[in-house]
């Protein structure tokens, strides 16, 4: 027998809740011809997740209520039956909170030799991707620009701001707490960033950005996108990444206050979903991982012990608890 965790109810409009989620025991999955059986070592965490559990955005299949719950891991190869790969591989995909699948390798990738496996959750992976893609195919960057990013100690938001550094770009984060602040500045380069905790984040930033700024990489939507959106400069890219703000509201989302400014500062604001993007996410794992091995790429691995505590783990991500990329060493 091994052990999954089941959806058990829709958290619309509140917080995630221990009734959410269901460990069930279920029968070990057998390995057909040419398939594996795939034992997970750690499990990912994204905020999207919640928005998955609640059917929201319709980019991906719904999970129904008793299915498994749907999450990235990492997994290593225990049984091969003329599988893709040998016994003992590491790969990454879309496991599900589950101790063992069967795989025939589709939507699965060989983690990263010079990395630690669960890189592939992380700086290599969807944070990571993310990162790559929104700064460079929307935010356009150019050396110079001055660069806002919110959410800036998170997994993604963290790599966005210092791939802005690579570009030469002048960059600013906003994070919750003195203690990510200053991980931005003293570990990850930012040139400045902002407690929204503190409170004044439009005056804030005003002081930081006289003149606006060029890039707004936004993760968290509401008052905060609203404060970046005063602060436009002419011509300004505005990347939608994320809408973490969102996840405990019901009903309709309330738009921006400030999207008037974007027809004064002739900007532009663009959405993305990553998975859009697939059949590119090997070159722009090899462009991310070479800034990791040179040096130029700091990342946080914020890693919980033991499958029971996966619903903590994703939970962590709506109170600010985590400290970079959340996983769980199953």
């Amino acid at each position: 027998m091994m052990r999954q965790w089941h959806l058990a109810d829709r958290p619309v409009g509140r917080a995630l809740a221990d009734g959410d989620f269901r460990l069930a025991q279920v029968p070990m999955p057998v390995a057909g011809a040419g398939e594996m059986l795939l034992a997970v070592r750690w499990l990912g965490f994204e905020p999207a997740q919640k928005g998955w559990m609640e059917n929201f955005g319709g980019y991906v299949a719904p999970i129904e209520l008793g299915d498994v719950m749907r999450g990235m891991g990492v997994a290593e190869v225990v049984e091969s039956r003329d599988g893709r790969w040998p016994v003992g591989t590491m790969v990454a995909g879309m496991t599900g909170w589950t101790e063992y699948l069967v795989s025939d390798g589709e939507g699965f990738d060989i983690c990263h030799p010079d990395l630690p496996p669960h890189a592939m959750l992380g700086v290599l992976g969807i944070p990571g991707l993310t990162a790559w893609h929104g700064f460079h195919a929307i935010g356009r960057p150019v050396a110079g620009d001055v660069v806002v990013v919110s959410g800036a100690a998170g997994a993604t938001g963290s790599v966005a701001g210092q791939l802005a550094k690579v570009a030469g770009c002048h960059v600013i984060g906003i994070a919750g707490g003195a203690e990510k602040c200053a991980w931005l500045t003293q570990e990850a380069g930012f040139d400045a960033a902002i407690d929204y905790r503190e409170g004044q984040v439009a005056a804030q930033l005003k002081a930081l950005a006289p003149k606006g700024c060029d890039i707004v990489y936004d993760n968290v939507g509401g008052m905060v996108l609203d404060a970046m959106l005063a602060r436009l400069a002419i011509g300004a890219r505005v990347v939608l990444c994320g809408g973490i703000s969102r996840y405990e509201q019901g009903g309709e989302i309330a738009g921006p206050g400030n999207y008037f400014n974007l027809i004064l500062r002739r900007a532009r604001m663009e959405g993305f979903i990553i998975l859009d993007e697939q059949p590119r996410w090997g070159a722009m794992r090899d462009r991310l991982a070479a800034l990791v091995l040179a040096g130029r790429l700091q990342w946080q691995v914020d890693e919980q012990q033991g499958f029971e505590a996966a619903p903590a783990a994703l939970a962590r991500l709506f109170t600010g608890a985590n400290r970079g990329k959340q996983i769980v060493k199953v």
